[in-house]
């Protein structure tokens, strides 16, 4: 069984910045990808980063030069900075695990507004 614990979100203006942390504890597989998605209100969720075992990222568009995900293996941790923040990036951001299982955090809130 595999937990995920999200922290650091919160309230911010446009053109701030945050970083989200999410820790990993349980029985770990020693290849898998992490990844942040997150989901607006009334919207589908969407993925916003990844990051594979070898520190392969990849972003959505829409982040993309404004976010930066990154991990620590030693200590389970997979962390997201935003910056330049906008209030499309108002959402519920959740941690998530993947290998042959998915497992899911319960969720950050970031809010963007002034």
């Amino acid at each position: 069984q595999v937990q995920l614990v999200e922290s650091g979100g919160g309230l911010v203006q446009p053109g701030g910045s945050l970083r989200l942390s999410c820790t990993a504890s349980g029985s770990l597989t020693p290849i898998y990808i992490m990844a942040w998605h997150r989901q607006a209100p009334g919207k589908q969720r969407e993925l916003v980063a990844y990051i594979t075992s070898t520190g392969t990222t990849s972003y959505a568009d829409s982040v993309k030069g404004r976010f930066t995900i990154s991990r620590d293996s030693a200590k389970n941790t997979v962390d997201l900075q935003m910056n330049n923040l906008k209030p499309e990036d108002t959402a519920v951001y959740y941690c998530n695990l993947a290998t042959m299982t998915a497992y899911w955090g319960q969720g950050t809130q970031v809010t963007v507004s002034s």
